[in-house]
């Protein structure tokens, strides 16, 4: 059996659907997607260990290895996509279509094309003797929970010195990015009849004051934090959606309030969760209700790797481009708890991700590959 073409390998990727979502209704295995990477790999020659997560579905990492060595490198990816807008793509999300010179179809560049340039790009090298160890890991759960990039630390498995995690970056080395945490702060209070406001207690009006307070907050951060190397170089804080109420002529009972929170790298999460309900309790005291702060998802830390660390340098070197930093979160604070230097680099565009119409340009295919094929040379059969 020979390895099916680049083109072949990433239409079968996207044919197999792995969205993963907070919303049951969309939530979904990405058991297909890896047995298609297991099974390529193993063709290669790599040892596959396929790891079943916690929890009612068929969540799955996967760790394929070749070679062993306490060093080497390490080519990262999530296998999942984000849900798609019916009716707004110009062509079936889950068949990969070129126009254009663009590859278009759900996963393309965030991320499952990544998997089969890796593979296509790596495919002549298997059989080069190895000196330290060349893995690719393919995660679950990156557009939601990240759950696949934490049980990986919990367990301790995966060792490597580098990592490059492939995520849309236009090809520009990126050693930074923000941290985030999404959370609800849930007021409660009594309803009533509206002619009367002592009847109840109003969770939106209380609720107005928690506003007010995250905003001060915000503001407080700003002046607070800055990091020049980022294009918003304060901790941003985002008032998101808000729910209360249901019926203009009833005292409003409960109201929710959904918020994120982006810290820079070197600020702790955990702190300015523990600001945060420091604060509430005045106020839950002041207007007479019930004040609750829930998190959404687990958190994601900040992330950063030295601009000294040898992927960084090699990554700027042949790219021809300066690392940069982002501000949207991927699997690398992860990676780097494990004790990797992590560098995230991959073809595509943030752009054109969690958009209708997603696409991978072609002309991003051959470099990334060449890319690739030189970290690879350096970091395991160089070694």
């Amino acid at each position: 059996m020979s390895l099916p073409t680049l083109i072949n390998m990433m239409g079968q990727l996207i044919t197999a659907p792995s969205i993963s979502s907070s919303q049951s209704q969309w939530d979904m295995s990405n058991k297909a997607v890896i047995e298609l990477l297991e099974d390529w790999l193993s063709h290669l020659g790599f040892k596959c260990e396929v790891i079943k997560l916690a929890g009612p579905l068929e969540k799955y990492n996967l760790v394929a290895t070749l070679g062993e060595g306490d060093g080497g490198l390490v080519l990262s990816g999530h296998t999942d996509t984000v849900p798609f807008d019916e009716g707004r793509w110009q062509s079936d999300p889950f068949t990969l279509t070129e126009r254009d010179q663009k590859l278009f179809g759900l996963g393309t560049c965030d991320m499952k094309g990544f998997f089969a340039i890796v593979l296509d790009a790596i495919k002549d090298m298997c059989q080069s003797p190895i000196k330290q160890p060349l893995i690719v890991l393919a995660t679950a759960d990156e557009e939601s929970s990240m759950n696949g990039a934490r049980a990986l630390v919990e367990s301790g498995k995966l060792k490597a010195r580098y990592a490059l995690i492939g995520e849309p970056t236009s090809l520009t080395p990126i050693y930074a990015h923000k941290g985030i945490m999404m959370e609800r702060i849930r007021v409660t209070g009594k309803s009533g009849h509206s002619s009367n406001p002592n009847l109840g207690n109003n969770a939106m009006d209380a609720m107005h004051a928690v506003m007010s307070e995250l905003m001060t907050f915000r503001q407080e951060l700003k002046a607070q934090y800055q990091n020049a190397d980022f294009a918003i170089d304060y901790p941003t804080l985002n008032l998101g959606c808000i729910h209360g109420g249901d019926s203009p002529n009833r005292i409003c009972a409960g109201c929710d309030i959904d918020f994120d929170i982006r810290a820079l790298p070197g600020m702790s999460n955990q702190a300015l969760i523990a600001e945060i309900e420091q604060r509430l309790p005045v106020i839950a005291e002041r207007t007479g209700t019930k004040i609750q702060l829930e998190h959404l998802f687990p958190d994601v830390p900040s992330f950063a790797t030295s601009l000294e660390s040898d992927i960084v340098k090699a990554c700027e070197a042949l790219t021809k481009k300066k690392a940069d930093t982002v501000a949207f979160a991927t699997e690398g604070p992860f990676l780097n708890q494990m004790g990797m230097e992590t560098l995230v680099l991959g073809p595509g565009s943030i752009d054109q991700a969690h958009q209708p119409n997603e696409f991978l340009a072609l002309d991003q295919i051959n470099p990334m590959q060449d890319l690739i094929r030189s970290l690879v040379r350096r970091y395991c059969l160089e070694a």
